[in-house]
Order: C-alpha cells, then sequence, then structure tokens
C-alpha cells in the first residue's frame, strides 16, 4: 500500500475553498456593489466615465468584486455595436514604481496580441510611458485599467497623472482609459501628490471588513458544496465566522479556516468536523497568518519591518520611531525608493502591531520628555529574515541583519513558537 492514498470521506469539491475559486453571485456586497455599478454605467451609455478606486483590507471582497463587476460589463457591452471595450489587469503587489507598473501594463498588453515583451530595465521612465500609449492606442474604444494593490507604488505616483490626462495631452487618439484601483491602504490617497488627487477624479469604494453574520452567510454555500452531507457539525460554520470576524473580518481567512479545519479532520480519520477541529485550525492558521501579514505589506511597509529588524539585530531595542527613521529612511536610499514621513512611518507601525507583529510600549518622561512610543518585534527574528529574503529587493538587507544578529548571538535555532 502505497504512502497517499484518495481520500474522499470529508471533502466533496475542494474548489469552493481555494483562494482562486470565484463564486456566482457576490454575497454581504450589495450596497458596494451598487456604487460600483453606478460608477461603470457611463461606459454602457459610452460617455466619459471617472476613474474607480477601491479601499479595503485583505479579504473584504474588493478583488472578486472587480472580476464579477468586469465580467458583467464585458458580457453587456457586447450587445451594443457602438462600445469597444477591452480591460488589463496588473497585480503591482511586487511593484514599487510606475516605471515598473507601466512595464508589466505594456508586457500585459503585447502578451496579450502574442507580442515581445520588453526588458524592465534599460529605458528612461518617459520611454516606457510612450510605448504604453502606443499600445493601449491599437485597442483603441474605452480600457478599463485595473492596478491591483495599487499601494505598493507609494509616493512614485506619475503612473496615476499620466494616464488619465493621456487622451488629453495627446498621448493617444483613440482610447478612453479608466483606472480601477484597488488598494488594501485606507491612507493611500493622502499620500498621493497634490497633481495626482485633482487629476484622478476619482470614485471611492469602501470595502469595510464583515462580521459574523456576514461571513456565515459567504460561508455556508462553499461548504455546502466543499463537504459531503453530514460531515460538518451544526456549530463549525458560525465559529470559523466569528473567529474571522473578531480577528480581520476577512472572508479569506474564514475560508482558510474551515478548509484547515476539514483537512484536519481528514488527517485524524474523522468522518465529522468539530468545534475541536475549529479551534486547532485557528492555533495553527495564527502562526502562519503572521507570516503572511508580514509577505502582504507594502515596499514601504518592509522597509519599515526591516529597520526594526535591523536594529532588533543590534540589540537595540525597544527604539523610538524617530530613531528607527533615520535608518528606514537609508534603506530607502539604497532601495532607490522615496521614503514616506516620520508619521507615515508610525501609521506603519501601527499597522504591524494590529498584524501581530510588533510590540509597542508607552512611555512617560514626565516634563523632561512628554510621552512617546517605543518599538520591537513581537515575532522571532528568523522569521522576518525569511520574509525579506523572500521579497528580492530586500535581499541584501536580510543578509546584513543576519550578520548582525549572529555577531550578537540573536538568532535562535528554535522558532517553534513561531
Amino acid at each position: 500500500m502505497g504512502m497517499f492514498q484518495r481520500d474522499r470521506r470529508v471533502f466533496a469539491d475542494a474548489e469552493p475553498l481555494d483562494d482562486s475559486y470565484e463564486p456566482e453571485d457576490i454575497r454581504e456586497r450589495d450596497e458596494e456593489l451598487e456604487k460600483y455599478q453606478r460608477a461603470l454605467q457611463p461606459i454602457i451609455d459610452n460617455r466619459p466615465t471617472s476613474n474607480i478606486f477601491l479601499y479595503g483590507k485583505t479579504g473584504t471582497g474588493k478583488t472578486v468584486a472587480t472580476k464579477f463587476m468586469l465580467s458583467h460589463l464585458e458580457d453587456d457591452a457586447a450587445q451594443y455595436d457602438d462600445i469597444d471595450l477591452s480591460t488589463v489587469w496588473v497585480s503591482c503587489e511586487n511593484l514599487s514604481s510606475s516605471y515598473q507598473v507601466a512595464v508589466a501594463l505594456v508586457n500585459e498588453l503585447r502578451e496579450s496580441r502574442g507580442g515581445d515583451r520588453i526588458s524592465t530595465t534599460g529605458y528612461s521612465q518617459q520611454r516606457v510611458f510612450d510605448i504604453l500609449y502606443e499600445e493601449l492606442d491599437v485597442l483603441g474604444g474605452t480600457v478599463v485599467i485595473v492596478l491591483d494593490e495599487i499601494d505598493n507604488i507609494g509616493h512614485s505616483d506619475d503612473i496615476l497623472y499620466g494616464l488619465p490626462r493621456a487622451r488629453s495631452n495627446g498621448y493617444v487618439e483613440d482610447i478612453r482609459p479608466v483606472i480601477v484601483g484597488i488598494s488594501n491602504d485606507f491612507q493611500f490617497r493622502d499620500n498621493l501628490s497634490p497633481k495626482v488627487k485633482d487629476t484622478l477624479a476619482e470614485k471611492e469604494i469602501l470595502f469595510p471588513p464583515y462580521d459574523a453574520n456576514q461571513l456565515r452567510s459567504i460561508l455556508e454555500p462553499r461548504a455546502e458544496k466543499a463537504f459531503h452531507d453530514g460531515v460538518l457539525d451544526d456549530d463549525v460554520v458560525p465559529l470559523c465566522s466569528a473567529f474571522a470576524a473578531q480577528d480581520t473580518g476577512s472572508a479569506r481567512q474564514a475560508i482558510r479556516l474551515l478548509r484547515e479545519a476539514g483537512e484536519l479532520a481528514q488527517a485524524d480519520g474523522s468522518e465529522t468536523i468539530t468545534e475541536v477541529h475549529v479551534r486547532n485550525a485557528q492555533d495553527e492558521l495564527e502562526k502562519n497568518q503572521l507570516y503572511e501579514g508580514m509577505q502582504e505589506l507594502t515596499t514601504q511597509g518592509h522597509a519599515v519591518l526591516c529597520a526594526l529588524a535591523y536594529r532588533e539585530a543590534l540589540d537595540e531595542v525597544p527604539v523610538r520611531s524617530r530613531d528607527l527613521y533615520k535608518r528606514y529612511t537609508r534603506i530607502c536610499g539604497r532601495l532607490d525608493t522615496d521614503s514616506v514621513s516620520e508619521r507615515r512611518v508610525r501609521d506603519h507601525l501601527s499597522d504591524m502591531n494590529m498584524l501581530g507583529l510588533i510590540r509597542v510600549y508607552e512611555r512617560n518622561e514626565g516634563l523632561s520628555a512628554g510621552r512617546y512610543h517605543e518599538y520591537e518585534l513581537d515575532v522571532p527574528l528568523r522569521a522576518v529574515l525569511d520574509v525579506l529574503l523572500s521579497t528580492s529587493r530586500f535581499e541584501d538587507f536580510a543578509g546584513i541583519i543576519h550578520s548582525a544578529a549572529d555577531d550578537n548571538g540573536l538568532l535562535r535555532s528554535d522558532i517553534s513558537d513561531y
């Protein structure tokens, strides 16, 4: 008998519990979808359309709602002979500048027609923009440009200035570009340059975290498809929903928790998934979520985390934000990326505290120094190094931090508590 054997006692079809699964309908987002439909309606009416920006934390339905709405938009637009609609989608997860986004857009457009990609280096930014405008003009009509996780570009926001003005500036003749920006950072717009804010003239749609009842509504049809009849105890879906609602309000977290509970039940040979499996799954995923939370930080967030890890490696923690900021700006200089203000660094630190990645101490020195905060990592340094090593721009920094930590004997060989 082989080591691996097919086991279908628990799962009937696990696809509805996969991150890539696209449901037939979008639940618990009626108000947001109504706003989205109003924002896209001018395309069907064949008139100028505002840019659209979606804000919300990870797992609140922004991306799945966009795929759902654009799919319907494309189907409905096909009924009209006078509408020429194209969409192009770029994930900005590993892109930290307008230059990189423009290159990615050019290559996405060229690949869709079987053309040759351009190199990611060797061009001036304006030349890449010119190539992008040429590629867009080939399409003609209305082109919806989706920039997912656009907050990764930080202050390098020229792409958000150039694209909306391309037609009025004469860079394109036959197209109307419409930008759909998707951001995990509610404060992203606040940090755009004034000229970009003025040019975008976008409609904003906020996706708040789900509550437990909403998550239960989202989970139930997926669970019905994913598991055999009678496998789920009655309290499993409500408990998964409650855990996720109390933590992040993320549907993705609730779905992963349900899948993990099923896998644990399958592993121990159980024919039912119980509350115990959910609680054990929660413990397991909490560790994984810390790692994923670090991975999903923006480039600026990674730079702040890198600065704090370096101070940790030197055994110089807890550290005040003003001292951490000096190291952060040096890292940005080495990365050749713009640094943000010290206030924004504190915002990133606050986000990391909410994710459980760092620990914050409030100090009160009285009249001499007043109140201030100090920060240190709340996860093993080795775990942070693993994340930085997996992010190409931070590999060199990870090596430097590793050497400093080794010199100070701060790297633990056992990270079982992580």
